[in-house]
């Protein structure tokens, strides 16, 4: 075990024990307010000999006039400090802490949450901040102690999105330390399902929902891929599959799928244009990734020097000339001579991974 520093809000230093191999799925966990982290020692020390890495965190001391939304700070800066989204396990007022601050791009710092023993919340409630909880959602009762089921706490529970219930029934114990032991199993099994430790296999032939989870373990920057057709109107979609191939010449590639709507256009295409996304064009990205709408209203852009159609406020976009172009099964590989680039270097760039967009934690 090793002790390692986080900062917090403010600059607070938060202390948290680490137990496990680094390259273990990682588990974080949060106590009670007012608890030290020994409050998890049992527990953690479980989880690491099953395969997790964990990190027993610290809280902040008690102090200030707002300490709960201190606390929700600390929790989000821990998380981007982290490198990777670990599965948060709060007890009790640390739910309180952790579903705030997994309410918002939640996602983007985790990987699964589970709340043992959590008091009612009602103004989680009556904010409707449990159907705002895009995470899978474990709630464990009898963690700690028995616990009753509430009306409150089963509504908090329906509402979550990707929710479920484990009840700890005191009648299977016949000693208090397997209550903790019956928290392990439940974090555990929760653990395999969500944040399994062996890896997801492909092999050909099998699940191909599989091999497209496998291909979107790489982090990639989003697009919009656009044209002209044989009417001068334009068009285009939104792609990932975009990387550079040349320098000198100047080449890149896009893969575009034979059944997008956009496809034939692409293929004829003798200039086309591929603009690079920040992170505010996710809505641009959301509409030129959906059939049936007009992608182009209400939405700047203007002609590039080939007349290709080239959007506003873009990270980069590329003037390409077509070069050539190599069928590949569902899809074609577009290889374009790039006649003109322009940047802005100072956006963030629009991210997606793992089936969802993500953004740049800078720590």
């Amino acid at each position: 075990m090793s002790v390692i520093e986080y900062k917090g809000f403010g600059g607070v230093s938060l202390l948290a024990d680490v137990l496990g191999d680094d390259n273990d799925p990682a588990v974080l966990l949060i106590p009670d307010i007012g608890q030290p982290r020994s409050a998890w020692r049992v527990v953690a020390d479980g989880l690491a000999l099953s395969g997790r890495r964990v990190v027993n965190l610290d809280l902040r001391a008690a102090g200030g006039a707002d300490q709960l939304a201190a606390h929700i700070e600390d929790l989000r800066l821990v998380l981007a400090q982290m490198g990777s989204r670990p599965v948060v396990v709060a007890g009790r007022h640390g739910g309180w802490i952790a579903t705030r601050a997994l309410a918002i791009d939640g996602v983007l710092l985790a990987g699964g949450l589970v709340l043992v023993d959590m008091p009612e919340d009602a103004d989680a409630i009556a904010s409707g901040l449990a159907a705002r909880q895009a995470l899978p959602t474990l709630v464990v009762r009898g963690g700690f102690t028995a616990v009753q089921a509430s009306a409150a706490g089963d509504a908090f529970s329906a509402a979550l999105p990707v929710g479920e219930i484990a009840a700890i029934d005191a009648a299977d114990l016949i000693l208090e330390a397997d209550r903790t032991e019956a928290l392990l199993g439940q974090l555990l099994e929760f653990l395999e399902r969500r944040q399994p430790r062996e890896a997801t296999e492909f092999q050909a032939g099998s699940d191909p929902r599989t091999l497209r989870d496998a291909m979107g373990c790489f982090a990639t920057g989003v697009t919009i891929v656009t044209a002209l057709d044989s009417a001068g109107v334009p068009v285009g979609l939104t792609a990932n599959s975009f990387t550079s191939v040349s320098l000198d010449p100047p080449l890149l590639l896009v893969c575009i799928a034979n059944s997008s709507g956009t496809a034939p256009v692409l293929r004829e295409a003798v200039h086309f244009g591929v603009n690079v996304l920040q992170i505010g064009q996710q809505p641009a990205s959301n509409r030129f990734a959906t059939r049936g709408e007009d992608r182009f209203a209400n939405l700047p852009w203007a002609p590039g020097q080939t007349g290709v159609p080239l959007l506003g406020s873009s990270l980069v976009s590329f003037e390409c000339e077509r070069e050539s172009l190599h069928e590949a099964g569902d899809h074609f590989i577009l290889v374009g001579r790039v006649v003109r680039a322009q940047f802005e270097p100072h956006r963030d760039p629009l991210l997606y991974f793992r089936g969802k967009y993500r953004r740049l934690h800078f720590a």
